[in-house]
């Protein structure tokens, strides 16, 4: 009885010996000389300095909406193909509705824009909506340009 889990329980006993040799190993060999840019966490080589001014754009989470619903019609699709023959016009009727389904989805998805990347697009406004004290200068601030001249005073 225990002759045919014997290789298995070898394996298994390897598996350990293996990992806890390595911890072993490990705290043995490697040098110790910690410093602080060592103990840091580990953000793909850059330093962070800052926290992140903006959100994370949802239109990532929408891509992968659009994936996990073809991800799950190619399982669905794949059992219904190869039991075709079986399942007669109910099958049929059934996998329509899933079809639809997932088709409605799409739709719903696409129309959120989750395959538009481009820029913003503006929203038209009725005509006077904007006051006229609304300019470039009253609303924009410059930046990198306070100790600058203007470039009237240079002209001249």
């Amino acid at each position: 009885m225990l002759g045919q889990y014997l290789p298995l329980l070898m394996l298994f006993g390897l598996a350990v010996l293996f990992a806890a040799g390595s911890f072993i190993a490990s705290g043995l060999l490697a040098p110790r000389n910690p410093t602080n840019a060592k103990r840091a966490a580990y953000e793909c080589g850059i330093v962070p300095t800052k926290e992140t001014p903006e959100r994370f754009p949802v239109k990532f989470f929408l891509v992968a909406m659009i994936f996990i619903v073809f991800d799950i019609e190619i399982i669905f699709f794949y059992p219904y193909a190869l039991a075709y023959g079986s399942l007669g016009v109910f099958g049929l009727a059934m996998i329509m509705v899933f079809t639809f389904a997932v088709f409605e989805s799409f739709v719903y998805l696409i129309s959120n824009g989750a395959l538009e990347w481009g820029p913003l697009k503006q929203v038209a406004r009725p005509t006077g909506s904007v006051s006229p004290e609304r300019t470039a200068e009253a609303t924009i601030r410059r930046v990198g340009l306070e100790n600058r001249p203007i470039a009237e005073e240079t002209a001249a």
